[in-house]
C-alpha cells in the first residue's frame, strides 16, 4: 500500500538487471519456459493506473492481488461517502485521508508494476528452476 512512498527507481532496475542476466544463463527451453510463464504473470502498469485513477477505492490493489489493502482502501472509502450523510467533516476527511495515501501510487504506477513484476520473475525463477542463488535483495 506505501510501497509509492519507498521504492526507490534506481534499486528497481538494478534489480531488474540482475533478473535479466539471471534469465540470459538459462538454457534456450528454460528461457522459454521462463518468458511463457512470466507472460502469462505480467501486470501493466496503465491498467494499475487507469484503476486509481478512476477510483481510489483500492480497485488497483486488487489488480495486484493485495487483498487487505484493497478492501482497506474500499472500507476507507465508503465509510468516508456514508459519513458525508452524517458527519460531512469526517466523511471529507476520511476521503481526503485515502486520496493522500494513494496519489503517490498514481503517479508511480511505472516504478511500482516493474517492482512488482520483478517479484514475480523472482518468484518465478525460485520456483520453476528451483535455484537458490536468486535472491529479492
Amino acid at each position: 500500500m506505501f510501497e509509492a512512498w519507498s521504492l526507490r527507481q534506481a534499486s528497481v532496475q538494478q534489480q531488474e538487471e540482475r533478473i535479466r542476466q539471471r534469465v540470459q544463463r538459462l538454457s534456450d527451453p528454460q528461457r522459454r519456459h521462463f518468458y511463457q510463464t512470466y507472460q502469462q504473470r505480467l501486470k501493466d502498469p496503465d491498467t494499475y493506473a487507469a484503476l486509481n485513477w478512476c477510483c481510489v477505492a483500492g480497485l488497483h490493489n486488487f489488480y495486484l492481488g493485495q487483498w487487505l489493502a484493497g478492501l482497506f482502501d474500499l472500507s476507507l472509502m465508503l465509510l468516508g461517502m456514508l459519513c458525508l450523510f452524517f458527519a460531512p467533516l469526517i466523511g471529507i476527511g476520511l476521503l481526503v485521508l485515502v486520496t493522500v495515501i494513494e496519489l503517490p501510487a498514481l503517479f508511480r504506477s511505472q516504478i511500482i508494476i516493474a517492482h512488482v513484476n520483478n517479484q514475480t520473475a523472482l518468484a518465478i525463477l525460485r520456483s520453476e528452476f528451483a535455484d537458490h542463488s536468486v535472491t529479492s535483495d
